[in-house]
C-alpha cells in the first residue's frame, strides 16, 4: 500500500501544482488512498520531495531524483557556487558560469535529473538548457535558482 500510495504522489505532483500537504491530501483522497497528514509529511520527507518557489510567491512540491543524497548536495553546491546568471528564450535557459566551468555545471544539471529538463550543452562558461516546453523554462529557472 506503501509503494502505490507514495507512485500516486509522484503521480499527482507530476500533473498538478500541489503546495500544500492539505492539497496532496485532498488529490490522494480522490484517488482513493485515504490517509493522515503525519503519514503525507513521512513520505515526504522518505521520498526526499522538495518545494520550489516561483516570483509569485507560489509554491510546488517536485520530486529530486534519488540518487546518492551526498552526491547530489555537492552538484548542488557546485551550481550555486559557480552560476552567475540565467536569461530565458522560449524554452531554452542560458545559464552563465565562472570561466571553465559550464561542462561541469551542465553536468551537474544532468545529474540531479529534473524531469523538466530535455538535456543540456556546454562550452567554457555557458550552457543551453533545454526545457520541455516554453511554460516550463521559468520553473526551471525558479528549481535552479532554488539551489
Amino acid at each position: 500500500m506503501k509503494a502505490k500510495r507514495q507512485e500516486k504522489i509522484i503521480e499527482i505532483i507530476g500533473q498538478f501544482d500541489i503546495e500544500t500537504q492539505d492539497e496532496l491530501a485532498a488529490k490522494l483522497k480522490e484517488a482513493g488512498f485515504h490517509t493522515t497528514q503525519a503519514t503525507i509529511s513521512r513520505d515526504i520527507r522518505e521520498m526526499k520531495l522538495t518545494k520550489i518557489s516561483f516570483p509569485d510567491g507560489k509554491q510546488k512540491y517536485i520530486a529530486l531524483d534519488n540518487r546518492e543524497t551526498a552526491s547530489t548536495e555537492k552538484y548542488k553546491r557546485m551550481l550555486k557556487d559557480t552560476i552567475t546568471s540565467i536569461a530565458i528564450s522560449e524554452n531554452i535557459l542560458v545559464i552563465k558560469t565562472v570561466a571553465g566551468m559550464a561542462m561541469a555545471c551542465g553536468a551537474a544539471l544532468d545529474h540531479l535529473n529534473f524531469e523538466q529538463i530535455l538535456g543540456t550543452i556546454a562550452g567554457d562558461d555557458t550552457i543551453m538548457c533545454v526545457a520541455r516546453s516554453k511554460e516550463e523554462a521559468p520553473v526551471v529557472k525558479a528549481m535552479i535558482q532554488e539551489i
